[in-house]
């Protein structure tokens, strides 16, 4: 609590002691608040996530008269995110001593999570492929083939997480394999992919705007001519 002392003199003391003070809340208590606070807001996005991902791809399912390859490309990614969703609610379930007793089925799951990761990265390239090849070259699409889409989004990364979890049971057989060790880098065997593919579509990108402003610049110097 605080006071203010009397003074022998009948006056009160000019500054009010606080030193018997003591927090409400202590830096725990505060930490244990903010997790909670933290961790629902977390489960809230994601199921508000899963929820609009549900519906849409139920309106590719349902809806056979939208099917073309860019559809399909659509439908695709948004399955990766369902699963990726999906898999990481099972993560969170998963108790901590279960996960400190590194079970080989907790193993799996971690594993199966890191593949639909890994897979919806690669998703994202094949709609920058997609995407480019329609800029590019427009007229070429028609010569994509949907096989060559659907090996680059669920095939390539199997070797990937194989590697991945090769590398986890030899050198960092611990924990369920969730989560990175300082000083150790077996991680960046998926991790590494998923950024080359981001710079990949980086570059998708800006090549995009680049053609797209070329075209509106030749557009619109045409325009001015013929109206001169």
């Amino acid at each position: 609590n605080a006071y203010r002392e009397c003074l022998g003199n009948g006056t009160w003391a000019s500054k009010i002691n606080y030193s018997q003070c003591e927090p409400i809340l202590d830096d725990k208590r505060k930490y244990a608040l903010h997790y909670k606070i933290a961790l629902i807001i977390n489960y809230l996005g994601h199921c508000i996530s899963v929820g609009a991902l549900i519906v849409a791809f139920m309106l590719f399912l349902c809806l056979r008269s939208i099917r073309c390859l860019r559809n399909i490309i659509h439908w695709n990614l948004i399955t990766t995110f369902i699963l990726r969703n999906v898999m990481w609610f099972l993560l969170q379930m998963i108790d901590h001593n279960i996960h400190e007793s590194n079970e080989p089925w907790c193993r799996c799951i971690t594993t199966v999570y890191n593949y639909f990761v890994v897979t919806n990265f690669f998703w994202m390239f094949v709609e920058g492929c997609y995407l480019h090849t329609a800029i590019v070259m427009t007229y070429s699409t028609d010569k994509l083939r949907k096989w060559v889409f659907l090996f680059i989004g669920w095939c390539i990364p199997c070797p990937i997480i194989i590697a991945w979890a090769i590398g986890k049971l030899y050198y960092e057989n611990e924990q369920c394999w969730f989560g990175k060790e300082p000083g150790k880098y077996i991680d960046y065997i998926y991790q590494g992919p998923v950024i080359l593919v981001l710079l990949i579509n980086f570059v998708f990108l800006f090549n995009i705007v680049r053609i797209l402003m070329t075209k509106l610049r030749a557009s619109t110097t045409s325009e001015t001519i013929q109206y001169r």
